[in-house]
């Protein structure tokens, strides 16, 4: 096996451990958890999660501080998320009245994870 093929299976475990501590803070402040890892030709969303009638569409970003994490969301990544999540509204129509929010949860070692409800909004640059 290439170093190359071992270092992306390394980032792939460490993304799919990351998204599962996501998923279990936010399980802890109400939230359900709806997808994970949700993937559809336009685009991917890393969680799709509700609390009432909100649906947060949640990135989540694992880097060595959360300053760092919170600047790893690119303005591609967000086009890409906002097309997945037409993809998926129009798979799902009980969804249509929900109120849809960008969160972010960000994961730094030995820190408690930290979730930004709201951290953006959509442009017509993403």
């Amino acid at each position: 096996m290439s170093r190359t093929t071992e270092s992306r299976r390394r980032a792939q475990r460490h993304g799919r451990r990351s998204e599962g501590l996501a998923a279990w803070w936010l399980r802890l402040k109400g939230y359900r958890i709806l997808e994970r890892d949700f993937r559809c030709p336009v685009g991917e969303i890393d969680l799709i999660a509700r609390r009432g009638r909100t649906l947060a569409i949640v990135e989540v970003k694992a880097r060595s501080a959360l300053a760092d994490a919170a600047a790893a969301i690119s303005g591609r990544q967000r086009r890409r998320i906002l097309a997945a999540l037409g993809w998926y509204l129009q798979r799902r129509p009980q969804f249509a009245e929900a109120r849809i929010r960008f969160d972010a949860v960000l994961i730094a070692p030995g820190r408690l994870p930290q979730h930004l409800a709201g951290c953006w909004e959509p442009t017509a640059t993403g």
